[in-house]
């Protein structure tokens, strides 16, 4: 995807406003007001042209113009969230007269204030949101099974969901995450769908495929397909991750070893796909059964079938604030650990990141899972 959609909303509802409240604090001078409206006027131009030739630019012109307008994008929602913070306390002062004298007798030196305060902090989140995706951390997460065996009484798994390999996250994000996940010197290593965006060229055209088989993992590299695997060349994005050296999984079972089952389904956006109880038909149910199921929707199901433990991703835990309350809404977990009946579940806030390189109150996580049996 080339210039994402939801920066429609920026240009058509939240650009107006912020203009407007913009040009009223700056001072009514040529040499401030013409720059200011030349601004608002050029990333327009650059949102448009990049909309109406987005299938005719070479991408890396197209790539330019994604972190452009989608960087404003997300600065204009925290601008936003800004101004209107500041117009209910204007509007509270109207009913309660609580402003200082010195505050009222100068307005346009307080309003012209408030204006590079709300853009030298927008501009410091904006940094530190690109420093949390292109800085991931490691989630250490402890997790005892009530099943096991002789062979095994522990197992260290690194997950990663939500790559999201594409125009932003690239070849060396990829590089980093392999390192990380090598660095830990885990059993068994799961990518719980979302591995690429949209287009499957960027991973093609950059040999991603040769990072990805860097992972190390002496019971093996296992992925399974998201909801972006079936967007924009699934079957291209199919045969790249057969080149990965990941074994991939669509509602298969397999041993890594003999002591537990890892069962990986296909992306819930398949309708067709088959039940849990069926994959489970044949399997001996005494021992640890893991399941990678990206889209954390089939809690209740996964319970009912006596799973262990089930992985997923999807959610980014809404990736930018205020997101994460609606997912809250959404999901019955929608970030971390959870417990329903006798299944335990991790739910990825993900490795990457969908649209914009920005996280606002949350994080890019590689998780480790140390799993203890008993």
């Amino acid at each position: 995807m080339k210039v994402f959609i939801q920066s429609i909303v920026a240009q058509l509802l939240l650009n107006p406003y912020i203009f407007w409240r913009g040009y009223q604090a700056i001072p009514a001078k040529k040499s401030w007001r013409i720059p200011y409206t030349l601004f608002f006027i050029l990333e327009l131009a650059i949102y448009f042209f990049g909309f109406i030739f987005r299938n005719e630019l070479p991408d890396n012109v197209m790539t330019t113009i994604q972190y452009i307008c989608n960087t404003w994008y997300i600065a204009s929602i925290y601008i936003t969230l800004s101004l209107l913070a500041l117009e209910v306390i204007r509007l509270s002062n109207r009913f309660f007269h609580w402003f200082p004298s010195w505050l009222t007798t100068h307005w346009k030196q307080t309003k012209l204030t408030l204006f590079f305060i709300i853009l030298a902090g927008v501009t410091g989140l904006m940094i530190k949101a690109y420093l949390t995706v292109i800085h991931p951390i490691v989630k250490e997460v402890y997790v005892t099974l009530p099943k096991g065996s002789s062979q095994r009484d522990s197992l260290t798994i690194v997950m990663m969901s939500d790559l999201h390999i594409g125009e932003v996250i690239g070849k060396k994000l990829v590089q980093r995450y392999v390192a990380m996940s090598n660095a830990q010197h885990p059993d068994m290593v799961l990518m719980v769908g979302d591995i690429m965006d949209y287009e499957s060229r960027f991973a093609e055209n950059a040999h991603i495929e040769e990072d990805l088989q860097q992972l190390k993992a002496p019971l093996g590299v296992y992925v399974v397909n998201g909801n972006h695997e079936y967007r924009a060349n699934r079957f291209a994005k199919y045969r790249w991750l057969k080149k990965t050296g990941a074994t991939l999984l669509v509602d298969s079972v397999v041993q890594p070893d003999s002591s537990f089952y890892l069962i990986g389904r296909d992306d819930n956006i398949n309708k067709k796909r088959k039940a849990l109880h069926t994959l489970m038909a044949d399997i001996d149910t005494t021992k640890p059964i893991i399941v990678m199921d990206h889209q954390p929707w089939s809690f209740a199901e996964m319970a009912m079938n006596g799973v262990d433990l089930g992985l997923h991703g999807h959610t980014h835990n809404g990736q930018l604030w205020p997101y994460p309350l609606l997912m809250k809404l959404i999901y019955e977990c929608p970030y971390g650990y959870h417990k329903k009946g006798p299944t335990q579940f991790y739910v990825s806030s993900g490795i990457g990141i969908a649209g914009p390189p920005y996280r606002v109150g949350t994080v890019s996580e590689l998780v480790v899972l140390h799993i203890r049996f008993k």
